[in-house]
Parts: structure tokens; sequence; C-alpha cells
């Protein structure tokens, strides 16, 4: 197990769990549904995202959650993107780095989650 230093980790990390969500039963359909053809850019868009949060590198500009905001997702789509993430960055990664990966994307399901369900009972409210 090594530390996570490079942007090969990022990469490493990315494409294991994203190979993962592709297959997943209960996530596949709704990434593959919305992504369709275009994997590679949204990889790349990950790549640049986990680079800029965790090296430091300020490669990603954007807005993570609009493009989640109207997905047909639950709290359960949530828990098992956590597991799958998780799984993916121990089976390779040790380290603050690791634990910083894993902490931050907790973090993100549980505002996106929140900011879903915020919008679906406030649809008057959304700004997107």
């Amino acid at each position: 197990m090594k530390q996570i230093e490079s942007r090969g980790d990022i990469e490493k990390i990315v494409d294991e769990f994203y190979d993962k969500i592709k297959k997943d039963q209960l996530l596949g359909p709704i990434f593959n549904g919305v992504i369709k053809d275009r994997w590679p850019e949204h990889l790349d868009k990950m790549y640049r995202f986990w680079e800029t949060v965790l090296l430091n590198n300020h490669v990603y500009s954007g807005s993570p959650f609009k493009p989640h905001a109207k997905l047909p997702v639950e709290q359960k789509h949530f828990d098992r993107w956590m597991d799958l993430f998780k799984e993916t960055v121990y089976s390779y990664f040790e380290g603050p780095k690791a634990d910083e990966a894993v902490e931050r994307a907790g973090k993100m399901a549980t505002m996106f989650m929140y900011k879903i369900d915020y919008f679906r009972d406030n649809p008057k409210d959304a700004i997107l």
C-alpha cells in the first residue's frame, strides 16, 4: 500500500471506482444513462477535480453539484457510492490523503443528498 501522491494515483482511483460504478446494479443504470458515451470527458473532469482537492494542483473549476441536482437518487444511492469509493481508495492507498479523499467524498455525498432533497421539496428555490 502506498500514499496518494500523483496525478497517476488519482487516475487509478477514478478509473477503478468508475469501472465499479458502471457495472453496479444500483448505480450503473443512473450513471450510464446520464453519461452515455461521454465517459472519457467525465473521467477527465474527475481526475481534475480530485487532483485539485487532494494534491492542491488547481486544474479543476466548476460547480460539482449542478450536474447532480436533478438525478433520480435517494440516500441508498449515496450509501452505495460511498461504499464503492471507500473500497476503491483503501484497496490501493493508505495514509492521510487516502483518509482525506474518503472524508471529503463523504461530506460531498451528504451535502449533495441534502441539497437534492431540499430542491425536490422546494422547486421554486432551485437556481440551476
